[in-house]
């Protein structure tokens, strides 16, 4: 990494971190119950605590804040790893299938225990992202089965498949999810939007296991480096081609059926932010991975606290406030791909 680069990467996560931060500082002192930065400030160093503002901070929404920055960025950095191992600029998690086959296993999940082991129960919480692993799995083996031609991964046929696939276990969720009971169904619905609203340090907890994969993802950016040569190149150095890949796409799952567990789908957060993170810190992935992290806490942070505000009393949930912004910017892709 030469002097330059270093300097460029490290500027671009100062100024991440800052806007991050900004918008948490947003999200803690706006809503429906304003605080000002000195009721902020002493509710969280315990100076003359009241009731009502430790209600507000600590129960609804520092751990709501605390859960969008996680889920953002795991979410940025599973995109930036499916991108770069399938070489195409347009895989997302949620364009593959793999959010929705996370969430379809989710809301079987919910169907079988009909609120018996709701995501209140330490029980639930912890097994809702395994269930949500396992559909996700599922979901990438049948985009292997289908988009590979010839022994390969055809990054075209790899949209094709994964949008099918999206739409297909999509369906299946619809029609599980009008099968339950009233109170399940209303909150499987507020959670297919990919919301917040539900956040407790409890799916905090869950997420910081999975996101242990993260030193390990550090470790694969190299041969991220190398899945951009073409396949003789590859071999010529030495690289088991397919162990990675599947290393790799294990990782991803992993942190996006942890997120679609806890907060639903969220789109497009995944295809964005390594296209920006690659414009801002150029190619190499581990520079890549960490600022599309960065990048995918910021979109998530800043799409809930508009969703909150800006419609308030009403309340938006972020994944269809990120997708607002996202389907442009798909559209604009596969226009300037197809030039």
């Amino acid at each position: 990494m030469n002097s330059l680069s270093r300097k460029r990467f490290w500027t671009v996560v100062a100024a991440g971190l800052l806007l991050a931060a900004a918008a948490a500082y947003l999200s803690l002192t706006n809503g429906t119950f304003d605080m000002s930065v000195p009721d902020v400030v002493t509710t969280l160093l315990r100076i003359h605590p009241t009731p009502e503002h430790d209600l507000v901070v600590f129960e609804f929404r520092l751990p709501r804040i605390v859960l969008g920055a996680l889920v953002g960025f795991a979410l940025g950095v599973a995109g930036s790893m499916i991108q770069g191992v399938t070489r195409n600029g347009l895989a997302d998690p949620g364009i593959l299938g793999i959010n929705a086959g996370a969430g379809l296993a989710v809301v079987l999940f919910m169907f079988w225990f009909q609120g018996s082991m709701t995501a209140t129960g330490w029980l639930g919480v912890m097994l809702m992202p395994l269930f949500g692993a396992a559909g996700g799995l599922l979901a990438t083996a049948a985009i292997y089965m289908f988009a590979k031609e010839g022994g390969r991964l055809d990054p075209q046929r790899l949209i094709l498949v994964g949008i099918a696939i999206a739409s297909g276990f999509g369906a299946l969720t619809v029609y599980i999810s009008l099968k339950m009971n009233p109170k399940d169904y209303e909150a499987a619905v507020v959670w297919l939007a990919g919301s917040l609203h539900g956040a407790n340090w409890k799916f905090i907890v869950t997420m910081l296991p999975w996101l242990l994969l993260l030193p390990w993802i550090c470790l694969r950016s190299r041969p991220l480096d190398l899945f951009q040569l073409s396949e003789e190149s590859r071999k010529g150095l030495g690289l088991n081609v397919e162990r990675e890949k599947n290393i790799i796409l294990l990782c991803s799952v992993g942190l996006v059926s942890a997120s679609v567990a806890v907060s639903g789908s969220i789109a497009f957060v995944g295809l964005i932010a390594p296209h920006m993170a690659r414009r801002l810190v150029r190619l190499r992935h581990i520079h890549v991975i960490p600022v599309s992290g960065l990048i995918g806490m910021i979109m998530v942070l800043t799409g809930d606290f508009i969703g909150k505000t800006v419609f308030a009393p009403a309340e938006l949930a972020v994944g269809i406030v990120v997708s607002i912004i996202g389907v442009p910017y798909f559209v604009y892709l596969l226009i300037r791909a197809r030039g």
